[in-house]
This record gives structure tokens, sequence and C-alpha cells, in this order.
């Protein structure tokens, strides 16, 4: 598994932004998939998960309502749609990938590079 994140960038507060993760590998569909985020002196926390085949999604308090995990395992590529931004999701924003669900770092054995999510108020 080789992760990619990309779509970060600048946006208003009530904005959205959908972030992509690709994966070059070729076990993407047998993975569990993740995002997490880290804000600048904070420590890393979960925002979603999806299971395999998309029967499960599981978000964070602070995100839910307003994000929304998926994925296409013919594209080996899983989203995080964020919509109704708020400056406090200013992050960098992670995928991750393993075999168990979780919502700790350590759960995840795969990451890409992050992707920086900037909401100006």
């Amino acid at each position: 598994v080789q992760l990619q994140a990309s779509g970060g960038g600048l946006v208003q507060a009530g904005g959205s932004l959908r972030l992509s993760c690709a994966d070059s590998g070729r076990i993407f569909s047998r993975a569990i998939v993740a995002w997490f985020r880290q804000a600048p002196g904070k420590e890393r926390e979960f925002v979603s998960s999806i299971t395999r085949h998309s029967d499960m999604t599981y978000y964070a308090e602070a995100v839910r309502g307003r994000f929304a995990i998926s994925r296409d395992n013919s594209k080996s590529t899983a989203y995080l749609q964020m919509n109704s931004l708020k400056p406090e999701d200013t992050a960098v924003y992670y995928c991750a990938a393993g075999s168990h669900l979780g919502d700790r770092p350590t759960d995840y054995n795969y990451w890409g590079q992050g992707t920086l999510v900037t909401v100006s108020s």
C-alpha cells in the first residue's frame, strides 16, 4: 500500500473540500481506510474510517454530519467530502490504511504524506 493524499487547500468557513487518497499498491480493496488530522501543536486525531466494502463508516463527533467518507475500490481511491467547514477544521489531513478497524494512529500501518486544509473565518 502506497498512499497519496490530495485535495487540500484554502477555503472560507462554510465551504467545502473533497480530499482524495489514492493507493498505488495492489491490496487497497483489502484494507480498512481512515482519515486523521493534525492541527499545529496538537496530537493527530481520528476523523473517519471506512470498512473494506463500504458497509460501515465511522466518524469523530466533531465532524459527524458534515464530513462523508467513501471509497472506490476499482480506482483504489478513498475520499473525504468535507462540508460546512469551520476554522477549527484547519489541519494537515492524513489518510491511512490497515487491516484492523480503529480510531488510533497505531491501528494503521500505512500512511499518506498529508494534505493541508486551511479554513479561514
